[in-house]
């Protein structure tokens, strides 16, 4: 490895748009906001080092083997938030940025590109929604204080929002046009000029000339040179210098041996489309990771699960590849299944648990009937009881992940026949200390759950299963919190001496009820036995809800709620002693 001679931003930026620099497919998406990229430039106009950089030199022959990528030139969030493939023409040897992509595309983005990304309260199918802005450099004035520390005035703007009013000086410099001067003497000032900038004083020239230097004259980019063909050391030496930034995820490891290995198919442009899918297809949105679909596609592959780098062999990715098509629609399906339990991204608080999932659903080639299908009713709540309980029991999908996984494949696989099978499931699972068995003492645990909670909605989905929970439901309080404060309980008679009774009782489980969304904004905050007296055409409907929802003897008014919350917690004690098989 060797050490480079300094150069310019121009010169390296200028070689970048000659398709001389490429990135690997092993680096990750460009991830800095705004507010890093002006960070960024300030540093680089004051003269301060952009730091090293690492670059390798590849090959002709090594160059056709693996997979580059363009630098990110004009970002869009929604529209063209990833960089495209490169062509590297046949025989042409290119240079891979091992280390310093993000350094280099916020300065390709400052100088030559744009950043557009949504409004706040925008929607996001709106057109206007992503102006496109361009980095400024106001001429005039330096930056105000700002939490930044920056010291020139760089902003982020639309070309419309940069263009002066009549008659006002024109002080907003586009940072990129630094690269149409012919010199930094008059061509400067024959610039301030044309602005009808003030120059009675230098700072304005100062601050367009700091600019100047900064992109043509000073070279802070140091960077050395790893010209190896060894693709496991220049992989090992990646994984090293990424390790003080970003953490470096496997998946993305894995994301680009796939994309080398894969025959047919785009591992890196397949996984991303299908975890944009899954996280907003359907009524429910959830949050899923490269990481999990990359697992569930090792584990319906039948190759080991292990993120690690001697697992990413030629041979395993031409499996995982072969099932892809089984993969993606097991997680499509798995997901659907997860909405119809209620599901959703914030009470879905282990996305882990869609690969078994999934692969039970692919290992038995189930079709889309089967999300809905009243054939599969029963199969579908004995997944949705033990999902619900491996989520409501601490410590199942955490540590020990590819273990659980690799064990939860194999009951699957050794069950013959067709249906979900949980108790060999279980019995693998508690070889690994991750038994489903619940104690009294977390019974009482469950029941101090609060409003909100990470387990508070399994923990009611489980104690009241006839819900329809394809329909959108939340948390709702059977004693509207909002009558729960000091004022309001002096108001309703409540003695002084009990008050603290009332408000450490109102956020807790017993008070909580899963109710749908339309009822629950019609609701508001009436008492329970006003809003029951409304809520249901006939008095049947009204008994069996409360039946239904242990909401036995409700009192008329607040003064009743302590007793009331004691009875139904006793209630709800002895409904999850009951669904999770505690023995008293």
């Amino acid at each position: 490895m060797a050490f480079q001679t300094p150069v310019t931003a121009e010169e390296i930026l200028g070689a970048i748009h000659q398709k001389q620099y490429l990135l690997p497919a092993i680096q990750r998406e460009f991830v800095w906001n705004p507010d890093q990229i002006r960070r960024l430039f300030d540093s680089l106009m004051r003269g301060y080092p952009m730091g090293s950089f690492l670059l390798w030199k590849v090959d002709p022959e090594t160059a056709k083997t693996y997979t580059f990528y363009d630098f990110l030139t004009h970002y869009h969030e929604r529209d063209d938030p990833y960089a495209n493939k490169a062509t590297v023409p046949a025989g042409s040897g290119i240079t891979a940025v091992l280390d310093g992509q993000q350094r280099l595309t916020a300065l390709n983005i400052a100088i030559y590109g744009s950043h557009a990304e949504k409004k706040k309260y925008a929607w996001w199918t709106s057109p206007d929604a992503f102006p496109k802005k361009r980095l400024y450099l106001n001429l005039e004035a330096n930056a105000e204080e700002n939490d930044l520390g920056l010291r020139y005035d760089l902003r982020f703007l639309t070309d419309a929002d940069a263009k002066p009013q009549d008659g006002q000086p024109d002080r907003w410099y586009r940072v990129g046009a630094v690269l149409e001067l012919d010199n930094a003497g008059p061509a400067l000032y024959g610039e301030l000029t044309k602005r009808r900038l003030d120059l009675s004083t230098a700072e304005c020239f100062q601050r367009l000339y700091d600019l100047y230097k900064a992109v043509r004259e000073q070279k802070p980019i140091n960077y050395y040179l790893e010209q190896t063909q060894d693709p496991n050391k220049v992989l090992d030496i990646f994984v090293r210098v990424n390790s003080g930034g970003t953490t470096l995820s496997y998946s993305d490891l894995l994301l680009s041996m796939a994309t080398n290995q894969w025959r047919n198919l785009d591992a890196r442009e397949e996984v991303r489309k299908l975890v944009q899918e899954l996280n907003t297809s359907g009524s429910n949105s959830f949050s899923f990771s490269k990481d999990v679909v990359l697992k569930t596609a090792l584990m319906v592959a039948g190759v080991d699960l292990r993120f690690q780098v001697s697992n990413f062999t030629e041979s395993n990715m031409h499996k995982v590849e072969a099932s892809w098509g089984t993969t993606r629609a097991a997680l499509i399906r798995a997901v659907a299944l997860l909405g119809t339990f209620g599901f959703n991204e914030r009470t879905l608080t282990a996305a882990s648990v869609v690969v078994p999932l999934a692969y039970y659903l692919a290992r038995h080639g189930v079709s889309d009937g089967y999300v809905t299908s009243g054939a599969d009713a029963k199969d579908r709540m004995a997944v949705r009881q033990w999902i619900t309980r491996s989520l409501v029991k601490r410590g199942i999908w955490g540590s020990g992940l590819d273990s659980l996984l690799g064990r939860i494949r194999y009951a699957i696989d050794q069950r013959p026949g067709y249906g979900f099978p949980v108790a060999e499931i279980e019995k693998e699972m508690t070889t690994l200390g991750k038994s489903l068995s619940f104690e009294p003492t977390e019974i009482d645990e469950l029941l101090e759950l609060k409003y909100g909670g990470q387990r508070t909605f399994p923990v009611l989905a489980l104690l009241y299963p006839g819900l329809d929970l394809a329909k959108q439901f939340h948390e709702d309080h059977i004693f509207p919190r909002s009558r729960f404060t000091r004022r309001k309980l002096r108001n309703a008679g409540i003695a002084e001496d009990v008050i603290d009774d009332y408000m450490k009782r109102f956020d807790l489980l017993p008070n909580l009820q899963l109710l749908g969304g339309v009822p629950n904004v019609e609701k508001q905050a009436k008492l329970p036995a006003d809003w029951l007296g409304s809520a249901f055409a006939t008095e049947a409907e009204r008994v069996t809800y409360m039946k239904d929802n242990d909401l036995h003897d409700l009192p008329l008014d607040i003064p009743g709620f302590v007793e009331f919350f004691e009875q139904r917690k006793a209630r709800m004690r002895d409904r999850l002693t009951d669904a999770l098989g505690v023995t008293a």
